[in-house]
């Protein structure tokens, strides 16, 4: 499953491609993106799309708890567990921009994917607004702005490397706007077309 992935690396990029009101203050982040690092996201406010910051990885099951500690899920595929279904309206959407993502591949190293066109790309996502949790033992409990993205089975590009899954992309206004506005969510469980992806060196 995606657990790297490559952002825009200013505001000012991600606005000039889907007009949100940027709540950032235009601050640099890291660009490689990491779980239960901090990334930029597109979400639903009553004046309109906002692009904010928040951290990747949803709340996880109880039942998966072993401690009191939560490192958070990334990815969610499972749309009819009730953990996942009172986070899937309209009022939890989001889109998250990215230029390149990453699945494991022989020896667990990352290997790259982008779009084989200039045109930009979203994971579908889910947020959750000041979720209290212990992420880190050493931190204790913290308030944070969660956000985690929806995958699905793979296309041909990202199946002959890793066979399991690859997150769900929007690629065109249309689409994101259709996500962030509710439209079922089953309705955009599936993979890019096959062709439309191409492998590239993972350095910067």
């Amino acid at each position: 499953m995606c657990n790297l992935y490559r952002t825009p690396s200013s505001a000012a990029e991600i606005i000039r491609i889907s007009r949100a009101m940027d709540r950032t203050g235009n601050k640099p982040w890291e660009v490689e993106v990491y779980p239960d690092r901090v990334a930029p996201i597109i979400r639903n406010r009553v004046d309109g799309p906002e692009l904010v910051k928040a951290r990747w990885g949803m709340p996880s099951p109880r039942s998966a708890l072993k401690t009191a500690r939560d490192p958070g899920v990334t990815n969610v595929r499972n749309l009819g567990s009730p953990h996942w279904r009172r986070w899937l309206g309209a009022d939890h959407r989001c889109i998250v921009p990215l230029e390149a993502f990453a699945e494991p591949g022989p020896g667990r190293k990352p290997v790259w994917f982008e779009a084989a066109d200039d045109q930009p790309m979203f994971f579908a996502g889910i947020e959750v607004r000041g979720w209290k949790s212990v992420r880190k033992v050493k931190d204790g409990e913290t308030t944070d702005d969660l956000f985690a993205f929806l995958t699905c089975r793979p296309n041909a590009e990202v199946g002959a490397v890793h066979p399991k899954a690859m997150p769900v992309i929007l690629r065109s206004a249309d689409e994101w706007e259709a996500w962030l506005a509710g439209i079922p969510a089953a309705e955009f469980q599936r993979p890019l077309p096959d062709g439309a992806l191409v492998l590239v060196d993972g350095a910067e």
